[in-house]
């Protein structure tokens, strides 16, 4: 919770800008050569010399993308560098450095800042990007965070959303639906919590879905995989707004269809409890929830031997003619016109 009223709290007016600047960025390190000027002057200097930079910015707001009353700052701040580094890891890319913005309200003392910035510190530490710079300014309501990550890679070794080609197979990394089934635990175990504050929640059971959805990591062990496998990817998209939305958005970028095979998504076994639970249809949650981070991509048929039995990685489908369109073909063995239903920021 953001609230403790057994702690000190400093007001931001009194560092100001530039003095709060100074105090949030204070433990972040520089590891990477090609960062050559970082935070402290008007613009960063990068040198990537013979590589290709790859740019990807996120925007997060509060009571939108996240809610404070079960979101710990902490875990926020990881999450928000999380789903950057994933955009450059859906690039088949390395990233090397990200800028931090922020806009907050009044109602945030220096010490809620100092706990946000701790996630960001532990993931830029963990991802080994650099914190090069950003900004700060004020909210009228709640907290926004704006990250952009840069990363590098060599011309020959970037991936498109566009380059999928009929007959190719569709593999997704990891598991999915887990980070959404942990929101709906969460938001379920606060409106208990509204109804009788005394009732103290028990998670035991969710640690998994629950651990997705508030501290979910990116696949940046993906590339080198493919590697040592001598695959390369004909088109890649990261799972942040659901597995269908995903589906079609390569299929849309490739111009082709494709076939997804019900049995072959994979979901972890806590997922299909809580489904149960909740009452909810397991596939539903799969295609629909968003926020995994996975990594979803083609590859030719005849690197499939390379990558069968591959414990990271489930064949869920083949991409056919666009004429096919696109369907699930479910276990029994029906064939469903495949929709977008996953994340969509827009929608009321």
């Amino acid at each position: 919770m953001l609230e403790d009223k057994n702690q000190s709290r400093t007001s931001l007016a009194q560092l100001g800008e530039f003095g709060l600047i100074e105090h949030l960025t204070k433990n972040f390190t520089i590891t990477h050569e090609s960062t050559l000027k970082s935070i402290g002057d008007d613009a960063a200097v990068l040198d990537f010399k013979d590589k290709k930079a790859v740019v990807s910015t996120d925007l997060l707001v509060e009571g939108v993308h996240f809610d404070l009353a079960y979101m710990p700052l902490k875990h926020l701040g990881y999450k928000a560098v999380v789903a950057n580094v994933s955009d450059i890891c859906a690039m088949n890319a390395t990233p090397k450095q990200i800028t931090v913005s922020i806009a907050v309200s009044n109602r945030f003392p220096l010490e809620a800042l100092e706990e946000l910035f701790e996630g960001i510190t532990l993931a830029s530490k963990i991802y080994n990007v650099d914190v090069i710079g950003g900004d700060t300014t004020s909210s009228q309501k709640g907290l926004i965070i704006s990250i952009t990550a840069i990363g590098e890679a060599n011309l020959e070794d970037i991936v498109y959303r566009n380059g999928a080609k009929e007959n190719d197979l569709l593999v997704v990394s990891g598991d999915i639906g887990a980070a959404y089934m942990g929101l709906q635990v969460l938001e379920r175990e606060k409106q208990v919590f509204q109804v009788n504050p005394n009732n103290q929640p028990v998670l035991d059971d969710y640690t998994y879905l629950i651990e997705r959805q508030l501290k979910p990591e990116a696949r940046n062990d993906i590339k080198e995989l493919l590697e040592k496998l001598e695959i390369k990817p004909t088109a890649m998209i990261d799972v942040s707004d659901g597995l269908s939305s995903e589906i079609l958005h390569l299929c849309k970028q490739s111009g082709v269809g494709c076939n997804l095979y019900e049995e072959k998504i994979p979901v972890d076994p806590q997922l299909i409890n809580v489904c149960e639970e909740f009452n909810l249809d397991i596939t539903t949650i799969a295609l629909s929830g968003g926020e995994d981070y996975e990594l979803l991509f083609t590859i030719k048929m005849e690197d499939f031997d390379k990558i069968k039995g591959n414990p990271n990685f489930t064949v869920i489908g083949h991409m056919v003619e666009a004429t096919e369109g696109t369907h699930l073909i479910t276990r029994a063995n029906t064939k469903i016109e495949l929709k977008a239903r996953g994340w969509n920021a827009l929608s009321e």
